[in-house]
């Protein structure tokens, strides 16, 4: 299961707990609501700017499942040490609340949540680990690239409030909370927080009711762009991450069995190298595999691989002495007649990582009308 890590104040941190459910939302610095008009249609009258923001933050959630896990990091007041705490779990599927000053608990949070899923207790503990713990010390480790990488970008770039780490990483960060509370959690279904920056068993308990019915739905957004020649990759990493394991030919052509774990924008450098999607599957009983895919809402050019090389090297550093797998990547683009310029481009990746990782895949994707279409293309 993905471990998801959303990035909250203590003032909305509490209303969390008591309400069972996380959220993202765009920032209101322009005193501006930031919803989208663009859910389930195809015309939208935000900037495109705006628009593509809002689609990642649609992309982040729809990467969330029902049964992972969710880990709090708490923004405190200045003075205060910020801390991470858990550990809870998704328990819906993730919905659309509309902004707007009815939006429901917006006065309790304190800002502006557009995307939500309900959660629900797994294993919660008192104290949370403060952020040196969590990403500084390096006691118990043996080598850089067992440190929590991914919150460490997230904090170099400044990413999004809705950020995954890989299941070793989540592993560490369990550990370390679990050992800071003596492996002690408090039990219950009703928890808030205090002023002594503890988790606190919370009586009586609050019943989320709010509109939990509107799912994401980016497909004719997506498909009125694509017609229209506009860029639309944001659209296409949120379609993809939403649908990964549910539509008929994306996951044939991925070769989709059941995903472990579950990734997008995922951070590989201290640069601004994003995998666009990435997902760990078992193979068979024992083996495993790690698929980065590199999305172009264009079509394939031979410049898209070195992209995809420097992904190799980081997975082969960073992630598979972690994880042991075998790294599968893909490429997905625009269906096109591919150059031959492109096609010894492949020729050649294949030989360079020979070894290294399986043969690159190429899945074009096209249109019928009504829905997209992924298909596995020899080469």
């Amino acid at each position: 299961m993905t471990t998801h890590v959303f990035i909250v104040d203590e003032q909305s941190f509490k209303v969390h707990l008591e309400y069972m459910f996380v959220g993202t939302g765009a920032v209101d610095n322009d005193k501006k609501d930031k919803d989208i008009d663009f859910n389930g249609v195809a015309n939208s009258n935000l900037h495109h700017q705006r628009e593509n923001g809002l689609v990642s933050m649609m992309s982040d959630f729809s990467r969330v499942r029902i049964g992972d896990y969710v880990l709090f990091y708490v923004q405190s007041a200045k003075g205060k040490d910020g801390k991470f705490y858990g550990i809870y779990k998704i328990n819906s599927t993730p919905f659309h609340e509309p902004s707007g000053k009815n939006q429901y608990l917006r006065n309790s949070l304190g800002k502006n949540l557009t995307f939500r899923a309900l959660i629900k207790p797994y294993k919660v503990y008192a104290e949370g680990i403060t952020e040196w713990e969590a990403l500084d010390e390096i006691k118990g480790i043996n080598a850089p690239n067992q440190m929590v990488w991914s919150l460490i970008y997230r904090k170099l770039k400044g990413n999004r409030g809705n950020t995954m780490v890989t299941m070793y990483e989540a592993e560490r960060l369990f550990n370390l909370i679990m050992m800071k509370n003596g492996n002690r959690s408090i039990a219950g279904v009703s928890y808030s927080y205090n002023k002594q920056q503890q988790i606190t068993l919370d009586a009586p308990q609050k019943t989320y009711t709010g509109n939990t019915q509107e799912i994401f739905n980016v497909l004719h957004r997506l498909m009125a762009k694509k017609h229209n020649n506009q860029a639309f990759e944001a659209h296409l990493q949120m379609f993809i991450t939403q649908n990964l394991c549910s539509h008929p030919s994306l996951k044939l052509a991925l070769k989709v069995n059941t995903i472990e774990w579950l990734g997008n924008e995922v951070s590989c450098g201290v640069g601004m190298q994003r995998i666009d999607v990435m997902f760990s599957q078992y193979v068979n009983d024992i083996e495993r595999e790690i698929v980065p895919i590199e999305l172009k809402a264009v079509h394939a050019s031979k410049d898209h691989i070195k992209q995809i090389s420097r992904y190799i090297k980081w997975i082969e550093q960073y992630y598979v002495p972690n994880r042991p797998s075998t790294i599968r990547p893909v490429l997905i683009c625009k269906a096109s007649t591919l150059s031959a310029a492109t096609r010894q481009a492949f020729y050649d990746f294949n030989a360079k990582y020979d070894g290294r990782c399986l043969p690159l895949e190429y899945i074009e994707f096209s249109d019928n009308g009504t829905d997209l279409i992924f298909t596995n293309t020899p080469y």
